[in-house]
């Protein structure tokens, strides 16, 4: 292979050529395709020179290359173009950080008058630039979703301030035909819609499922996979979240697991969307939680009980506002600070159970059946008998680190002294909103719990300070003695008054006793690292 001067020198050059420039064609470009993933990108004079130092095109930020016929049978017949389209990082007049924008470039070949021989060097071209712009898997932990993949995609036309629908046309599907990803799209009709679409969908259509909607709407589609009788193959169809609601915390910390700068509303929904388009998905640790009352849930996000679940609940009257009912639903609660009784246990993630084999874990034998209607549930909604009737005792997932309600925590866990809190949350990802850092070092599938909670005693002055770090993730900084952060496997709550809003992915659990564990990879999401 021939040598290149200037940028890219050290590198292999795998493909180069001589290309017009569309659309004005009059200018003809020199390419250079190197073994560092860069397209080179250089202007010709009329003598065949490079007039400048040209750019480069780094296809890990390319999701799409595809080629083409001459548009028009009067202009270049034989002529074959490629087209490339990356996404890099810009810094725009109109914004602080960097943003995704596009870039586009078309080339014409016509090295010859046989049409048939453009159109080879043309997908030559395409194959390579595919090739490299594919993103690398280490480890054995991602996986990849195939070129030319078909999605399903559920949208919630409410969620939010209601724009899901059109920014879904406007900005998300032409990124998909860029891509070359094919996609059908469900719009949800009534509240678990979604629920029973992932519950009852025929799963093997789909390379993905595509949440375009708040984090509610993933929670119903995880829930519902969880419920099928092939739950095991089912839950690790890659999942995507395009943000779309008000909170979007999946979506935010998706972007912070992959170092991107802070980002909202429309930007955040390009980077997720430029992650779907790149098809890498990974591991996602999910929670099974159980009540007394019976109901099992899984949960991607989080549960919370007290002010922040309060917050998140009450500030529903201001979703047309988005991410900003937060904060006003902030204030409107901190003029009347309440506490909320109970108790509150939990396993430390650094605490390796030797009792754990011994315990009876509740799964499999603890279903309810009409011999022992007391014992815990392992459904969440009462299945169709169709599908209860398909779902077998040694397919139920198990939860080896909880034991019944009506015996007391392990040994080995710690029990909180303090019985009154002013806010519990336990947490998996980083985000609990777009600004709402909870857990800043959380990961997709770091196995753990992140246990957040307020004990009574703190005043309106301090929440108010904590609220504000927490903007930033700085909360542990603050050396606040009314402040917690625990990673942990399992934990429970027992409420000693019912008080105030659990929620569970942001949205309402009935208050009562309720525990859970975290599940190791269980589900798959895309992800940009």
């Amino acid at each position: 292979m021939e040598g290149d001067s200037g940028r890219g020198a050290s590198e292999e050059v795998l493909l180069s050529g001589v290309f017009r420039l569309v659309p004005s064609l009059k200018v003809n470009c020199a390419l250079s395709l190197t073994s560092g993933s860069e397209l080179l990108v250089r202007r010709l004079d009329s003598a065949g020179r490079s007039s400048n130092a040209g750019s480069a095109l780094s296809l890990s930020t390319c999701v799409g290359c595809y080629a083409f016929q001459s548009r028009s049978a009067s202009k270049q017949p034989a002529a074959a173009y490629f087209c490339v389209v990356c996404y890099p990082f810009k810094k725009g007049w109109w914004y602080r950080g960097e943003s995704r924008q596009k870039v586009a470039k078309t080339f014409c070949v016509l090295a010859s008058q046989d049409a048939e021989e453009n159109r080879h060097v043309a997908e030559t071209w395409v194959r390579a630039i595919r090739e490299l712009s594919a993103p690398h898997l280490e480890g054995g932990i991602h996986g990849l979703l195939p070129q030319k993949c078909q999605v399903m995609v559920l949208l919630n036309p409410r969620s939010g301030a209601g724009e899901a629908l059109r920014l879904f046309t406007s900005q998300v599907q032409p990124m998909l035909a860029e891509a070359s990803i094919g996609f059908h799209k469900f719009v949800t009709e009534k509240h678990n819609h979604a629920w029973d679409l992932a519950r009852e969908e025929d799963m093997s259509k789909w390379d993905a499922m595509v949440i375009m909607a708040g984090d509610g709407l993933l929670h119903e589609v995880i829930n519902g996979l969880m419920e099928r009788p092939d739950w095991k193959t089912a839950i690790q169809k890659p999942l995507c979240i395009l943000p779309g609601g008000s909170g979007n915390a999946l979506a935010a910390s998706l972007n912070h697991y992959a170092s991107k700068s802070h980002v909202a509303k429309e930007e955040l929904l390009m980077n997720c969307t430029y992650f779907l388009c790149k098809g890498l998905h990974a591991p996602m640790d999910l929670v099974s939680l159980r009540t007394a009352s019976g109901k099992r849930l899984f949960s991607f996000l989080s549960f919370g009980w007290g002010f922040v679940s309060d917050v998140d609940i009450t500030s529903e009257r201001y979703r047309k506002l988005g991410s900003a009912r937060f904060t006003v639903g902030t204030f409107q609660l901190l003029t009347s600070l309440q506490v909320y009784k109970g108790r509150l246990s939990y396993l430390p993630a650094e605490v390796q159970s030797s009792a754990s084999n011994s315990l009876p874990p509740i799964g499999v034998n603890t279903s309810p059946s009409p011999q022992h209607p007391h014992q815990v549930s392992t459904a969440v909604h009462t299945l169709p008998q169709s599908a209860s009737s398909l779902l077998k005792e040694d397919s139920v997932l198990e939860d080896s680190l909880l034991v019944p309600f009506e015996q007391p925590v392990p040994k080995h866990w710690t029990v909180v002294p303090e019985e009154e809190f002013v806010s519990i949350v336990g947490i998996q990802q980083s985000h609990l909103g777009t600004d709402f850092i909870i857990a800043p070092t959380a990961k997709l599938f770091d196995d753990a719990i992140h246990l957040f909670y307020v004990t009574a005693g703190i005043s309106r002055m301090g929440m108010l300070r904590l609220f504000m770090a927490v903007e930033k993730g700085s909360q542990l900084t603050l050396n606040q003695p009314h402040v917690h952060c625990v990673p942990v496997k399992a934990f429970r709550l027992e409420p000693l008054e019912p008080k105030g809003f659990m929620t569970v992915d942001g949205e309402v659990l009935t208050c009562e006793p309720v525990q859970g564990q975290i599940h190791h990879r269980l589900a798959r999401i895309i992800s940009g690292s």
